[in-house]
């Protein structure tokens, strides 16, 4: 039977939806030919300029191949004999495109060494840069050879941020991690580098405490070997090496500068840190990992290199997740938010393989894999890159765009014999459809609730509607003489736009101020009872 009634339709926030295949990751090659591949980064143009650990970095072009000639070759200043020494990371300036200037993180000198950051500067060559341009900027001394860190990044205000780990040995034998007054080992500092050299931010927390590095910006770090900065939010995660127990994933929120402390050595991720008899506060006091991975024989964790939260365009359902793994042989992970203020974590992919070492982006926010064992460089893709169906109501109809086939649902629960693209409801509830693209992939479209109000010819069929899509003007015809008010609702049902009919048969709505996207027109009569609606489409 068809439904005579007004069907009201709105997009739900995110809900659970069955018989989708998961999402799944694959790893696709892209580049190969290089040695110990470290870090990426990328100037703001298509290439990807990727960090050797020995000293190099080598340009990939935007369809991998990897240039001949380094960008940068300073092996000879880099002390890479340990196997967590080297050039360790890379970073371009927000203003490289003008000021021409990069930075990297190495460590130099003989035995242990010290860790120096740097500043370079491109050659007329873009390809190549001025190797006699080096300005050292920040310089620690490491006391081991292991636990330098290595990685650097600019935030989204603008200032360095560079990671150092705690000295290396074992249990943060000089307590660096919760020791801010001597160095910044076991810290993360922030800097401002904008006028040469480097300043401190006035914004950073301990910068007029007299008895703290005022480069400090956050405390209680082991190794985080890898971090990075939200694209879309500008929220930090790091990748924080553990010792023999935990491997962790922190986050800290965007624009809060008040000093995180992330426990080390107090706490190794989530537990007391065996072995160490510190009178320290509870681990209330410090900020608690938002992912732990037991680690040791067997687990298959060892040294978690972080990654990033993927805001690229080519595949929608990786959107907003984290997604990160460890050097040594484990699956890939992702975190994305509960909607309650915690995380959803899962497994979306099997290994890469040992010797995983970084995960970043390019200009388009794609994201690539370093292997420094293999000497590769792999891109991350969705197993089911296709857009997942989406669903709209069509006067009484609700119509998907296109699949191979269809399963409609109705509050979770399939629909018998509902396998054509367009779908007529016969009762209120919760609907999506299930669209299937070969043979492997099911993706479920974002569901809509349907709800019968009860009206008698809701879909009004003469009601004229031009132009769809429109970019500002509505244009209406053969309205119903009894509408006192037409409302234009976003598809969560809030009203976006609202104008006074008074019985008109024609009139316009200016949606001029709307974004992009489908809107519900709807027809109210005198009695605030609703008397008919349609979907309309606003493209400027």
């Amino acid at each position: 039977m068809t439904i005579r009634q007004v069907l009201f339709a709105a997009l739900l926030p995110a809900a659970p939806l069955f018989a989708q295949t998961p999402v799944t990751i694959a790893l696709e090659d892209f580049a190969s030919g290089l040695s110990g591949p470290v870090d990426i980064a990328h100037c703001g143009d298509a290439r990807l300029f990727v960090v050797e650990q020995a000293g190099r970095i080598k340009v990939v072009e935007p369809e991998g191949i990897v240039r001949d000639v380094p960008f940068l070759d300073i092996t000879d200043r880099v002390n890479a004999a340990g196997n967590e020494q080297g050039l360790l990371g890379l970073a371009f300036d927000p203003n490289y495109a003008t000021n021409r200037r990069f930075y990297v993180n190495y460590t130099a000198g003989s035995g242990t060494g010290e860790t120096r950051i740097s500043s370079f500067l491109v050659t007329g060559d873009p390809n190549v840069a001025d190797r006699g341009s080096e300005e050292v900027i920040y310089v620690v001394r490491q006391p081991y050879s292991n636990h330098n860190g290595g990685d650097l990044a600019f935030g989204p205000d603008g200032f360095l941020y560079v990671g150092f780990g705690d000295g290396g040995s074992g249990n943060d034998p000089g307590n660096n991690g919760q020791d801010l007054m001597s160095s910044a080992l076991g810290d993360m500092i922030r800097i401002d580098v904008s006028e040469g050299g480097y300043t401190i931010p006035p914004t950073n927390p301990w910068v007029d405490s007299g008895d703290t590095l005022p480069e400090i910006w956050a405390s209680g770090l082991r190794n985080p070997w890898r971090f990075g900065f939200d694209a879309l939010t500008g929220d930090l995660w790091i990748g924080d090496v553990g010792q023999s127990q935990r491997e962790e994933i922190d986050f800290w929120p965007a624009g809060d500068d008040s000093g995180p402390n992330f426990g080390w050595r107090c706490y190794e991720g989530d537990i007391p840190t065996p072995n160490i008899n510190d009178d320290c506060p509870p681990a209330s006091e410090f900020v608690a990992p938002v992912s732990v991975h037991s680690s040791g024989p067997g687990s298959g964790w060892h040294s978690i290199i972080g990654g990033r939260v993927y805001r690229g365009s080519e595949f929608p359902r990786l959107y907003g997740r984290y997604i990160y793994t460890d050097y040594y042989p484990t699956p890939y992970f992702s975190l994305h938010p509960d909607g309650d203020g915690g995380w959803v974590r899962e497994r979306i992919g099997d290994n890469g393989g040992r010797g995983t070492t970084c995960i970043a982006e390019n200009s388009a926010l794609e994201l690539f894999v370093t292997n420094a064992e293999l000497g590769t460089i792999m891109r991350i893709v969705d197993q089911c890159p296709m857009p997942a169906p989406e669903i709209a109501l069509d006067g009484d109809v609700l119509v998907s765009t296109s699949a191979d086939s269809y399963t409609w649902y109705l509050d979770g629960e399939p629909i018998p014999d509902s396998d054509e693209r367009t779908f007529t409801p016969e009762q209120s509830g919760l609907y999506h459809v299930v669209g299937t693209f070969g043979a492997e992939c099911a993706l479920a479209s974002e569901p809509i609730q349907v709800l019968g109000t009860g009206m008698a010819g809701g879909s009004l069929p003469a009601l004229s509607v031009m132009p769809i899509p429109t970019s500002d003007i509505l244009m209406l015809g053969n309205v119903p003489t009894n509408v006192a008010r037409v409302d234009v609702l976003d598809m969560t049902g809030r009203i976006a736009v609202s104008k006074a009919w008074n019985n008109a048969s024609a009139g316009t709505v200016d949606v001029a101020s709307l974004d992009n996207a489908m809107y519900i027109l709807r027809l109210v009569g005198h009695s605030g009872v609703t008397l008919g609606q349609r979907t309309v489409q606003v493209q400027h």
